[in-house]
């Protein structure tokens, strides 16, 4: 039987000096508020209430105990109240994870507006291009781009992504604009690729899949100085519209190819298999589902289930 349930009627009685009215409050019979009381008298082996026909008080012991447990039933119904809030109202701190390359897009404003919208809800961001342990890491909610290939974790689609070749008006002037993805190959690109590997970018023509390995004049492993050296006319880079979009809304950069983006590639929101989630886990999950479709991939996405507790 739990501790505090017996306490809770322990102190019920004390203070009316009676089992019967301890019961009418706490919905309980008199029996039952007696066999509460016994037990609580056998785990300290000591009798807490001196007992008459007429009137019911405290012994010496049950004095003690309760003015040593008032103070621990109260830490607990705060507690309870808190952690009750938290499964209803939206509040307390939500640590999330997400690759570099998506500070620059909308993903932070989007956090802003759910965060003006919570006010109650802080927001820890860690920035990894790496897969992180959820569970390690105490990570809520983990935002990628592409597969998530751990199969423990529960993955929701965001946003199908719209890929785009962009370079400066100057440079499609001076090199000319390609007709096709492998006109591409003859241009100078500004690529990703990992230490010691090649460049790749991935089209889709006609349904089919086409892979285009690069030669390009200046790699990196992360999308970062890719952009500036775009917009200075170097060459060509790629990336979705949501990542590019300040810089082709400025007519700084001019996109093409968007017709030939993969219709695979997802922005994915990731999470541990838990039964209960904190009110403010489900709030921003469906605000980011809601929210996400207005951004400039506003690409029609499949339905999604709501999170369940």
């Amino acid at each position: 039987m739990d501790s505090l349930d017996l306490l809770r009627t322990f102190r019920e009685v004390a203070r009316r000096n009676s089992f019967a009215a301890a019961g009418r409050l706490l919905d309980m019979s008199p029996a039952n508020v007696s066999k509460y009381v016994a037990e609580l008298e056998a785990r300290f082996r000591v009798r807490l209430f001196h007992r008459t026909t007429r009137n019911v008080t405290l012994t010496d012991a049950g004095q003690v105990l309760y003015e040593r447990s008032g103070s621990v039933v109260e830490l607990f119904d705060r507690a309870e109240e808190e952690m009750l809030g938290r499964a209803t109202h939206p509040s307390g701190r939500l640590y999330l994870t997400a690759p570099h390359g998506l500070i620059r897009t909308v993903l932070v404003r989007k956090l802003g507006e759910f965060m003006a919208r919570y006010p109650d809800v802080s927001v820890h961001l860690m920035l990894t291009n790496r897969m992180v342990d959820m569970v390690e890491d105490s990570i809520d909610l983990a935002i990628r781009v592409g597969p998530i290939a751990d199969s423990s974790l529960i993955v929701r689609r965001l946003l199908l992504l719209e890929m785009v070749v962009a370079a400066t008006p100057g440079y499609w002037r001076q090199h000319g604009r390609p007709k096709h993805p492998r006109e591409l190959l003859n241009h100078r690109t500004l690529a990703m690729a990992p230490p010691g590997g090649h460049a790749h970018w991935y089209f889709n023509v006609d349904g089919k899949p086409l892979e285009l390995s690069l030669q390009p004049v200046f790699t990196s492993t992360d999308s970062a100085p890719l952009v500036p050296l775009a917009c200075s006319g170097l060459g060509v880079i790629r990336g979705s519209r949501m990542l590019l979009h300040d810089w082709i809304d400025s007519k700084m950069l001019e996109p093409l190819f968007g017709e030939y983006s993969p219709r695979n590639l997802w922005l994915y929101a990731a999470y541990t298999q838990r039964r209960h989630h904190s009110a403010a886990m489900k709030a921003l999950l469906s605000f980011l589902e809601s929210e996400m479709t207005r951004t400039p991939d506003n690409t029609t996405r499949t339905g999604q289930a709501p999170l369940s507790s």
